[in-house]
């Protein structure tokens, strides 16, 4: 008998609390909290003037309570409430979330929503916004821009409706168990301009043989006016007493590897966006450039140990493979091991191949670290290392010294940047082409340095 009265018990509670969490609760709105704040002082007064009329403060307090009901009972019933949810965004990429509410009856004055997610979506994991009559309905949309890559959970949504007086408010709270995925940011894959400048390059859409630069050697044709006189073949021109120059044809079937360090400093933000994203958005744009030309690709990433490291893609229509692998490159509060990563990702490597770095540094030891690991890769491989420009650095040196804590600041800042300068000409001096700028142009800066290791001839 006792037993099943605790199981009924509990199923009541259940129940109970299942029918309370869909019902509107009854708030107080911010007007009528500062009514009843300026109201405390004129009951103090009156209770001081004529103690005999004490009776006047609890029924004011009373009447301010039954007109808070009576105005949230006035806002109307609500009918429907749906939250939309965008499933796929890119990082930093522009989205929305949606709430559309209907009443029946009554009249309101404000409608809000609120949405509780991870704070990969919105600063401090929660956002609130207006809803407006649109329709015969209330609708809403809160603008966010995701910070990090990964799966946000939004969990939980609210509504709160006011009634024609602004004093009292009705409320509701759902439950959404939604979840939004963050991928790379790949926008600058899909715009017009890259797309007409593939059709016009000479790695194209379709293709095709490009003959007169590379290093493969096609054919030989007359020699032309305004032709590079070190092409002409001598020993031909001989046998066929005429000038005659080589043709060349450019390399393709070349292996590049994106290589990402995960580590610490690369997931400190540049403008809102940790740099490791903008480091995978720049090697993704020029990724889908390499797979257009006939290339191959694959992406390496690492931490304190080896993470992530794909098999080489060969085709533009796997694109999306490269796009999820960089999805599961993690955020790592760890400093990187250049020595372990690089040398497991040379043993990986059967044939000579272009590697992309993409790292930074905050002091000499971990630099000189990294130097020694790449020297070694220099031997065999060709190294491209892509740093992003410290613009905050620049600015602090730049600083007139107008007080003592301000030339400090400017004077570290300084030998901090002769110490970057120091590294890259110490990788140069191996052999490295190093790519230093600013976030915004090193997407630019790496389809530059791609063409001309193509013209060169240089991976192969």
């Amino acid at each position: 008998m006792k037993r099943w009265s605790t199981s009924w018990l509990n199923r009541l509670k259940h129940h109970a609390e299942a029918m309370f969490r869909w019902l509107p609760l009854i708030v107080p709105t911010r007007r009528a909290a500062i009514l009843l704040a300026l109201a405390a002082p004129l009951a103090l007064i009156i209770a001081a003037v004529a103690p005999g009329a004490w009776v006047a403060a609890p029924a004011l307090g009373g009447a301010m309570l039954l007109l808070i009901v009576a105005d949230a009972l006035a806002a109307g019933r609500l009918e429907d409430l749906r939250f939309t949810v965008p499933g796929d965004v890119e990082v930093g990429a522009k989205s929305a979330f949606l709430v559309h509410a209907a009443f029946t009856g009554g009249r309101r004055s404000l409608v809000k929503g609120a949405l509780g997610c991870d704070t990969r979506l919105v600063i401090g994991g929660r956002c609130e916004f207006d809803l407006k009559p649109i329709e015969e309905a209330w609708r809403g949309n809160f603008a966010f821009a995701p910070a990090r890559r990964g799966t946000a959970p939004v969990d939980t949504g609210w509504l709160r409706w006011s009634g024609p007086l602004g004093f009292g408010s009705r409320q509701v709270r759902r439950d959404l168990d939604e979840e939004v995925r963050v991928w790379p940011n790949i926008g600058e894959v899909r715009s017009p301009a890259l797309q007409m400048f593939l059709r016009d390059a000479q790695f194209g859409l379709i293709a095709r043989r490009f003959r007169g630069e590379g290093t493969q050697f096609e054919a030989l044709s007359e020699y032309q006016s305004g032709m590079d006189r070190r092409r002409i073949d001598w020993k031909a021109s001989a046998r066929h007493v005429h000038l005659y120059a080589k043709e060349y044809e450019t390399e393709r079937n070349n292996q590049i590897v994106f290589a990402f360090d995960c580590g610490q400093t690369m997931c400190e933000p540049v403008a809102g966006i940790p740099r490791i994203d903008r480091a995978v958005s720049a090697a993704l744009l020029t990724s889908y450039i390499a797979l257009k030309g006939g290339d191959k690709i694959s992406l390496f990433g690492f931490a304190a140990k080896p993470e992530v490291m794909t098999p080489f893609i060969h085709d533009s229509r796997e694109f999306h493979r490269l796009q999820r692998a960089a999805a599961t490159l993690d955020y790592r509060a760890q400093e990187p091991n250049f020595t372990l990563a690089l040398a497991t990702l040379a043993g990986r490597l059967q044939r000579r191949s272009l590697i992309v770095v993409f790292s930074d540094f905050t002091d000499l030891t971990s630099a000189e670290l990294m130097i020694e690991s790449i020297g070694r890769l220099v031997k065999r491989h060709l190294v491209l290392f892509v740093t992003m420009a410290d613009e905050e650095l620049e600015e602090l040196s730049a600083v007139a010294p107008g007080d003592i804590q301000t030339l400090s600041m400017a004077v570290t800042a300084d030998l901090l940047l002769k110490q970057r300068e120091h590294v890259t000409q110490r990788l140069r001096a191996l052999g490295v082409d190093v790519i230093e700028a600013p976030y915004n142009l090193i997407g630019t800066r790496l389809i530059d340095a791609y063409f001309e290791v193509k013209r060169a001839g240089a991976i192969g």
